[in-house]
């Protein structure tokens, strides 16, 4: 990537490694609090650490990220060379992590054209990588930070959870309260719209609610081309043969990715998560 635009991110993208090499992104982490301890994700908290902390019925929560941490990456890119920034972060419906990056590109020595992508997970990552392209390919400002928004805008993400119960905990559940009261009897499948967590359709079990992931899926490809994206927190047994059925059944599919959401995201939608994002080309 030229040196003179930088590019920063959330680590709730969960990028791959290769592409966060391949273009130089700079990833903030953002903190997830187990009992008393302050822990960044990625490098102090693991997804399987999460993921055994709530089923021991620890008490997790993630907080309002520091600006500090974004001005010390915008610091470190003027620092490199960069004369400007585009920087992409998870929905502010969800986090203050946009907020957060606002508050410090005014404090920036070089321009920062910050990016509320309304998404998370590689539903963001799909905004990022669309930047990152458009730099590589001599796009000024604006343009990378248009192009993240439009593939973000193009983005969908619909995904299952064992139990309402974390997300309630978070506060992040949305107008998916409605569900709490017929929880047992159900498997809901949620979506982000809006920026927000909505409900999208209650199932009756966990197996028909990923049959009915994978169909979702598909007809939101609808022989387009595109990326595709599988996440998941502790459920590799059932991301694995999703994404291979929707490698056969999906002919646009360019790219599919298999990852694991990090701590932030797993602390309020708990083990068991399976989420499905398509990004069209």
């Amino acid at each position: 990537m030229p040196a003179d635009l930088a590019l920063v991110t959330d680590s709730t993208a969960y990028l791959p490694q290769e592409a966060v090499d391949r273009y130089g992104v700079a990833v903030v982490p953002l903190s997830v609090v187990v009992g008393d301890a302050v822990l960044a994700e990625g490098v102090e908290i693991s997804p399987k650490d999460v993921a055994e902390a709530l089923r021991g019925k620890q008490r997790v929560t993630t907080s309002r990220p520091n600006p500090e941490s974004f001005a010390a990456a915008y610091r470190a890119a003027a620092e490199a060379g960069a004369r400007g920034i585009v920087s992409v972060h998870i929905s502010g419906e969800l986090s203050g992590t946009a907020e957060a990056a606002r508050l410090a590109a005014a404090e920036s020595p070089v321009p920062v054209r910050v990016v509320d992508s309304r998404l998370v997970g590689m539903a963001l990552g799909y905004g990022v990588l669309a930047a990152a392209e458009a730099i590589a390919a001599g796009a000024e400002l604006d343009e990378a930070a248009a192009a993240a928004t439009r593939r973000a805008e193009a983005t969908t993400g619909f995904f299952y959870v064992d139990t309402l119960e974390y997300l309630r905990r978070g506060g992040r559940i949305g107008a998916a309260r409605a569900l709490l009261g017929s929880a047992l009897a159900v498997k809901p499948l949620l979506h982000l719209d809006g920026g927000r967590i909505e409900p999208l359709e209650k199932v009756r079990t966990a197996s028909r609610a990923i049959a009915r992931l994978e169909e979702i899926a598909v007809e939101e490809a609808a022989g387009r081309e595109v990326d595709i994206a599988v996440h998941h927190l502790a459920a590799e047994e059932r991301a694995e043969p999703l994404a291979e059925r929707l490698r056969a059944r999906v002919p646009g599919l360019c790219e599919l990715y298999v990852g694991e959401v990090g701590a932030v995201i797993g602390a309020h939608v708990g083990p068991g998560l399976l989420a499905v994002v398509v990004s069209p080309r």
